[in-house]
């Protein structure tokens, strides 16, 4: 029987990260050459085994815990020193934390023995330099030999990359030369404590991501709330975004994103903006340098061996061609392959503006606007029947281009996969959302063509409402997409929700969207399913037919919130909380959808990335939707709707920011907001609207 070459698990992992550096680990702490673990320098293993030894003998693995935002801490215990008997006397403590350049390690034998204490400490090292798609697709890389020469030092090298491990003290053995051991022998006393410490240092001048200058330029608000999960939740997420902070070489002031550890940890024109998006209560800067650094890579030809077109925003960038093992997937470094990121570059912009960006920031990105604008109506268009749809032409790119970009993402509600070109429901959101907004700035800076794009979203409503409504067993819904036939695919997903806010939908429709939102077809697992329980291709560790994705959630209950549906919305706000609190406060890329009865926790997706960054970042906007803090800053209005009240409890929040200015929103027990430190430009709208309920009927599985 042929083996299967499966990716490598990593659930049960403990990672730290400083963008671009990142280590994954076992939870004794051993970085052990198998799976995916190691030390990764953007889209390189760069150190493929660490194992700590003590007298040749691992450890045995007590607790680990994070320390610090980029670090994490792991204790062990060498029963077989020290003194006899039940109580353990020796104990290893192991601190890794991340740096942009490299990791640190530092190792504690600590002895409460009466008697004295004499070992050898080892740690065993190893380097391939695989290629992150190679260790995606499970597949091995042969490690490199070690030189060395200096005292306590072991260099690697190849591919243009530099890995040098200095181990203060340590005597070197080469004897092994692709698994050199780094070696100091301690000698305690009663009572004593040997502290040993070595590091790693990458040289990586082709890599095409680096880490930015500064620290981070969004704002750290202090946050108290009834429901002290929401709490824990931000204050993880925000070290954990810390760590994710990226730019390129040649712009290290413009900061973005990189999207997830390990698989991820680059430039994603969708995951960025998103992230981005979500983050814009905390300030603009983020929103600005994604603005910038995408506007830099958008696309100026027709190429449809990358998929770049005029106007179009970037998929992804790696240093080389990302091509997994046996064959199918082939994307070149700079990937166009998406069709929703060049009408998500637009919202962000006109997000970013709305919550005060300044005039001089947004100018110079206003020919990009147009562009973009441009490449909606007509590459996006391929067809010309007035709706966006995608499709791969090389056969070796990403079959489906949305956000739920797997292969079988796309399927009818028997099972049966969608044939491309597809037109996505959600796409059509975006795209209507990016003409109104696109023509909001265009009037405001004095450039022709609004009336040509806010016509152009008259139109796109009318094209969808009748070519996407279906009446299935749930009741009418819009379709998952279209087909190449123009059927409409008519399986239920979360994918409906994003319509939400977008201006799309009619009042009557969206309650009906909020209505089908709220079953447990779509809501019975701790957040929103991807994919209704109720239809045939569900899954609950599909990757996108049936798990659930903390962004995906956050986005919906955003929505519902924003529209008035708060019973809906604060059902899916538990969901994401009780999914936070099992997962350590720090929320996976994505996770399984099974009902919550099953083990009253989520099963783990073993293969999600974690942290990832718009997954990190819906714990602001879960924060956001709670105080309801929503500016209009050209206008010079601010309006407050929070979801914080007596289901939620109380929130108040310090250090949001609205037009460059710290703000500070309170909302009590019973749902009364008050916002302090409001810019004297700005004033607070009194409208508080009565929350909105969807119809009574409920969609079961």
């Amino acid at each position: 029987m042929t083996e299967r070459q499966l990716q490598p698990l990593l659930h049960e992992l403990v990672g730290v990260v400083l963008a671009p550096t990142s280590a994954l680990g076992d939870r004794a702490g051993q970085i052990r050459p198998a799976g995916v673990q190691g030390v990764f320098h953007a889209d390189a293993r760069v150190l493929s085994r660490a194992e700590l030894r003590i007298d040749d003998r691992e450890p045995e693995a007590l607790a680990h815990g994070p320390d610090g935002p980029h670090g994490a801490r792991f204790v062990g215990l060498a029963r077989w020193l020290g003194d006899p008997g039940a109580d353990p006397t020796v104990r290893v403590e192991r601190a890794r934390r991340a740096g942009p350049h490299g990791v640190d390690e530092e190792i504690r034998v600590i002895s409460t023995a009466a008697v004295p204490v004499r070992a050898t400490v080892s740690v065993d090292l190893g380097c391939d330099l695989a290629p992150i798609e190679v260790v995606k697709s499970g597949g091995a890389a042969t490690p490199i030999e070690a030189r060395t020469g200096q005292p306590g030092v072991v260099r690697w090298a190849a591919d243009g990359i530099t890995v040098t491990v200095t181990g203060e003290g340590a005597r070197v053995d080469t004897d092994r030369a692709t698994a050199p051991r780094l070696s100091w022998p301690v000698d305690l006393g009663p009572g004593g404590t040997a502290t040993l410490r070595w590091r790693l240092r990458v040289d990586d001048p082709r890599a095409v991501v680096t880490a930015p200058t500064g620290e981070p330029n969004w704002s750290r608000p202090v946050v108290r709330a009834d429901d002290r999960r929401l709490v824990r939740l931000l204050d993880r997420s925000l070290d954990d975004l810390r760590g994710l902070r990226l730019a390129e070489p040649a712009a290290p002031a413009d900061v973005f994103l990189g999207a997830g550890v390990p698989w991820f940890l680059t430039l994603f024109g969708r995951d960025s903006l998103w992230a981005a998006r979500m983050m814009l209560p905390l300030g603009t800067e983020l929103a600005a340098g994604t603005l910038r650094v995408l506007a830099r890579r958008q696309g100026a030809r027709l190429d449809p061996a990358t998929g770049e077109a005029p106007g179009k925003i970037l998929h992804e960038l790696r240093r080389h061609e990302f091509a997994m093992l046996g064959g199918g997937l082939r994307l070149p470094p700079a990937y166009y392959g998406t069709v929703d990121a060049t009408m998500l570059w637009v919202a962000l912009l006109h997000d970013a503006w709305r919550w005060g960006l300044p005039a001089e920031q947004i100018e110079p990105l206003l020919p990009h606007l147009e562009a973009a604008l441009g490449w909606l109506d007509g590459h996006a268009d391929a067809d010309g029947d007035g709706l966006v749809e995608y499709v791969d032409t090389t056969g070796h790119g990403l079959t489906n281009q949305g956000w739920k970009d797997s292969g079988d993402a796309v399927r009818f509600r028997d099972g049966r996969l969608a044939a491309s070109p597809i037109v996505l429901a959600e796409v059509q959101g975006y795209a209507y959302q990016a003409a109104v907004g696109g023509a909001d700035l265009l009037d405001a800076f004095g450039r022709p063509g609004a009336d040509r794009w806010r016509g152009y979203a008259d139109a796109l409503a009318t094209r969808f409402r009748a070519a996407f409504w279906v009446d299935g067993p749930h009741g009418p819904h819009p379709a998952l997409a279209l087909d190449r036939d123009k059927r409409p695919v008519d399986s239920l997903t979360s994918n409906i929700g994003h319509l939400l806010g977008t201006g799309l939908l009619s009042g009557e429709e969206e309650a009906q969207v909020a209505r089908l939102l709220t079953g447990d077809a779509l809501a019975g697992g701790f957040g929103l399913r991807t994919m209704s329980a109720g239809d045939a291709g569900f899954s609950p560790l599909s990757y996108h037919c049936g798990s659930i994705w903390a962004h995906d959630t956050a986005i919906v209950l955003a929505g519902l919130a924003r529209a008035g549906f708060r019973e809906a919305a604060l059902g899916l706000a538990e969901g994401l909380l009780g999914a936070a609190e099992a997962f350590d406060h720090r929320l996976p890329e994505l996770y399984g959808g099974d009902d919550r009865t099953l083990l009253g926790r989520p099963v783990p997706y073993p293969a999600a990335c974690r942290p990832q960054a718009w997954s990190a970042a819906a714990a602001v906007l879960l924060l956001h939707a709670a105080t309801g803090l929503h500016p209009d800053v050209p206008n010079g209005r601010v309006a407050l709707r929070p979801l914080a009240g007596p289901e939620l409890g109380a929130v108040s929040v310090q250090g949001l920011r609205v037009a460059g200015a710290r703000v500070d929103v309170h909302v009590d027990a019973t749902g009364h907001a008050t916002l302090a430190n409001l810019p004297p430009t700005l004033t607070l709208t009194p409208t508080v609207p009565s929350p909105r309920h969807a119809p009574d009927s409920a969609v079961q599985a």
